[in-house]
């Protein structure tokens, strides 16, 4: 589970957003911070059990200002990602912990431009095959069943509005998003009920792997 000491200093220091607070509660914060890290390593063990993670990455505290029009100096969650090994291996898991706002994710967050245009080029010739995957029940009650994320307002360049799968290509991304609550991630099983739901989405990532990895005919390029 995630502990409530993270989320109550979380809480503050979205009140007291920093650097004389925040050194002043440093020790506690690397405490903490020390335990989440393995709480990411624990989950990447329940991954393992069923998929092949090649690192985990647990996002710095520390907010790049330089230019943006916000100068609080740190972020007010705590993130993860854990990246998927090879080639043959496409797409990442994600997991954000902010009060109130808790969320996993799974798939391709801002993928290369030619990345992008051969998903889009995919789902030009035939998207019945990821419609199925997606539209599974268990799949659309675990992760939605659509897509979150910015879209283009019309279709891509080259890409026929009218086509009958444009609100498939107009996505900038491919990825889902799956919320928490306070009390859910406090929960005893919370990293198992995670750990499921990303077993659930491997499907699509296998799926959007052959895309990848692979030329319009089909033929590998790996």
């Amino acid at each position: 589970m995630i502990h409530n000491e993270l989320l109550t200093f979380l809480t503050k220091l979205e009140k007291n957003n920093n650097r004389p607070w925040f050194e002043d509660h440093k020790e506690q914060f690397l405490k903490l911070d020390n335990c989440f890290k393995n709480q990411v390593n624990d989950i990447m063990s329940l991954l393992n059990q069923h998929d092949v993670i090649e690192k985990s990455k647990t996002y710095r505290i520390y907010r790049d200002i330089r230019f943006s029009k916000d100068k609080t100096p740190f972020k007010v969650h705590r993130s993860a990602n854990w990246m998927r090994s090879g080639v043959d291996r496409r797409g990442s898991y994600y997991m954000r912990i902010k009060p109130g706002h808790h969320l996993i994710g799974v798939g391709f967050f801002g993928p290369e431009k030619e990345d992008l245009l051969r998903v889009r080029k995919e789902l030009d010739i035939d998207a019945q095959e990821l419609r199925n995957i997606i539209q599974k029940p268990e799949f659309s009650k675990t992760w939605g069943g659509t897509f979150q994320g910015e879209q283009l307002k019309t279709a891509p360049r080259n890409f026929d509005k009218t086509h009958p799968d444009i609100d498939l290509i107009r996505f900038k991304s491919y990825h889902f998003l799956k919320s928490f609550t306070d009390q859910e991630i406090q929960s005893p099983d919370f990293f198992n009920e995670v750990n499921k739901a990303f077993k659930v989405a491997r499907p699509f990532l296998d799926y959007m792997t052959d895309v990848l990895t692979t030329d319009l005919n089909g033929e590998s390029l790996i």
